[in-house]
């Protein structure tokens, strides 16, 4: 209880909605003067650069909060590091709820980091106030361009510099995208993301590198002190990301310990690292980062040993790989619940990638750490820059060519929160049961399963229904017939639109849709006795031997919507996204008038029957 009670009063301390200068409580206008500092700096998109600010003040009131900065993306358009300080005058733009079924909601994923408003920017519409450096944030972010710089001096290409700062500096913003794809199609994404497999990594060089200082008189106590603090530095300068942030915490722990000569329980260290974090950040909780960190550590120290008792090679050569294997699959185990839940996909030749990968991560980390101190002394030989560089770009080949094999990449399997509760219950019956081997734990294993089953075929059940349904595309038009597992879906997109669009995607996975298939646009629809009547650019609707209960229009007809409605006598019209704004805001005020209902995708989101 005394735990719930810390974690409520901790939460509600850091919930900046809850003070009373926080800008939201302020007098918002059309154009409002903010003074902000750059916080956190994000990926960027095609069109904009994007940034965490944290508000200085509003409308000349000094201020709290945190904003979505979007600058418009041109030649002239130049980054902003963090800490520097600007000023615009603009007004507050909420950020979008998902428009479409099963679509990701952002705007929840930026509560979570307390960031409920956005603002779009031109270059010419910020003035920079200050560029000094005031917190150790600012000073990470000021060495990590000062690295970046220099590595690209030195002769480092756009790739490899990419992964070199995702794995050594934890900014994962500049990697190529098919790159990227290809790490997550080979299920060695966790390398990209700073994490316990890389702290205790350099765990182990710095105990190595600080061994010297048990020599001294009091070196027992310095060379823990040394290491912790290099840690936390590492974190900062990574980030501070739930992954880093929990394995340093976890790592420094450890640490301690090792050298107060104490035995350490590894679920101990866990929960107090866990606790110590979420004490200063609880939203953390709801990272997936963090929780996919967290169960992949829970799964290698509980399933790992089960695993690897079944067999003890008795040669080195042998023993080493059968170790790496046990390590993955354990830690598989105790992600694959949680990771099919957010992201729908198994990799399945992980295995082969990771006994590849991990046992040359600890060099690829421990030269790159040389060359950045080499690098920054200005010392670094031209020979080390071709060798890391072929060791990354070897990497990137191996990763891509285990990528290629897609038939063995699982992809959109539907997954529910109650599956992956009743999951783990299973794991952890399983486990208690071969260590136990209790009929307890045997009946609760047994348990699970069967919850298991019975939400798998409430899951199939549910599907079991008819939907028309109009998405929202940006100047496209998408239409969904749903019949039980099937998917009908009449477009317009292009074939790389299609290969590329999770519009679709989302929905058969959030329906359970076992079969989808494609068509063109018709005129006309037919669903549970109601006629929806599409009307395209050419605006034809004349000569109709019916009237019909919706209109759709699309592809911005040229067309008087009022002669159309004293004509067909819809019950509602409906507009998506492909039309021009312009036309669609002259028929809103046209059916606001006419007293009938307007349904527009782009704000209302996807038009649904059931």
């Amino acid at each position: 209880m005394s735990m719930i009670c810390i974690g409520i009063t901790s939460y509600n301390l850091q919930d900046e909605k809850l003070r009373t200068i926080h800008y939201s409580h302020l007098r918002a206008e059309n154009s409002n003067a903010i003074v902000f500092k750059i916080k956190e700096r994000l990926k960027p998109d095609l069109y904009n650069n994007k940034y965490i600010v944290s508000v200085k003040s509003f409308n000349n009131e000094k201020a709290t909060g945190q904003l979505l900065i979007n600058i418009k993306r041109d030649s002239l358009t130049k980054s902003f590091n963090v800490d520097d300080v600007l000023f615009t005058s603009t007004a507050l733009k909420g950020i979008q709820k998902p428009l479409n079924p099963h679509q990701f909601d952002y705007s929840k994923y930026l509560e979570l980091k307390q960031v409920y408003h956005q603002l779009y920017l031109k270059q010419d519409e910020l003035l920079l106030l200050s560029d000094s450096k005031t917190t150790i944030y600012g000073y990470a972010d000021n060495l990590r361009t000062t690295i970046n710089e220099k590595l690209i001096e030195a002769g480092f290409k756009k790739d490899a510099l990419s992964i070199m700062n995702a794995l050594l500096l934890g900014q994962r913003q500049t990697i190529d995208k098919t790159i990227y794809n290809n790490y997550v199609n080979s299920g060695t994404i966790h390398i990209l993301a700073v994490s316990g497999l890389h702290v205790g990594i350099l765990l182990l060089i710095l105990n190595f590198l600080f061994r010297p200082l048990l020599y001294l008189k009091h070196g027992r106590f310095l060379r823990p002190l040394v290491i912790v603090i290099l840690l936390w530095l590492f974190a900062i300068i990574a980030g501070l990301s739930p992954s880093v942030t929990r394995a340093v915490a976890m790592f420094s722990i450890i640490s301690i310990a090792m050298h107060l000569k104490r035995p350490t329980n590894i679920y101990n260290t866990l929960v107090i690292s866990a606790f110590i974090i979420l004490l200063f950040k609880p939203t953390f909780l709801f990272e997936v980062g963090f929780q996919m960190s967290y169960l992949a550590v829970l799964g290698i120290v509980s399933v790992q040993p089960i695993i690897y008792k079944l067999w003890k090679p008795k040669y080195w050569i042998i023993d080493k790989p059968w170790q790496i294997f046990t390590v993955t699959l354990s830690a598989q185990v105790g992600v694959v619940p949680i990771s099919l839940f957010y992201f729908h996909q198994f990799p399945g030749l992980f295995f082969i990638s990771n006994i590849v990968v991990i046992p040359f991560l600890g060099l690829i980390l421990g030269f790159g750490l040389l060359i950045i101190v080499l690098v920054l002394l200005n010392i670094l030989p031209n020979f080390m820059v071709i060798t890391y560089s072929y060791i990354i770009d070897s990497l990137n080949s191996f990763i891509a060519w285990v990528a290629q094999f897609e038939d063995f990449l699982l992809r959109d399997i539907p997954f529910t929160i109650l599956q992956v509760i009743c999951s783990y219950f299973i794991i952890i019956g399983f486990v208690q049961v071969y260590k136990y081997k209790t009929f307890k734990w045997v009946a609760m294993s047994l348990f699970g399963i069967i919850c298991f089953q019975g939400i798998s075929f409430y899951n199939i059940n549910k599907t079991q229904n008819d939907v028309f349904i109009v998405f929202n595309k940006s100047r496209f038009s998408i239409i969904g017939q749903k019949e039980n597992e099937k998917l009908m879906v009449h477009h317009n997109l292009d074939s790389l639109k299609q290969t590329t669009d999770n519009v679709i995607k989302n929905f058969k996975v959030g329906e359970s849709i076992e079969r989808v298939t494609s068509d063109s646009l018709q005129s006309v629809y037919q669903f549970n006795n109601k006629t929806i009547l599409v009307v395209d650019s050419l605006g034809v609707y004349n000569g109709l031997s019916f009237n019909p209960n919706s209109v759709l229009l699309r592809n911005s007809p040229r067309l008087n919507l009022n002669r159309l409605i004293d004509s067909l006598k819809p019950k509602q019209i409906i507009a998506d996204a492909s039309n021009y704004k312009s036309y669609v805001k002259r028929w809103k005020a046209t059916c606001e008038h006419k007293k009938i209902p307007f349904h527009y995708t782009n704000e209302k989101g996807a038009y649904i029957l059931k």
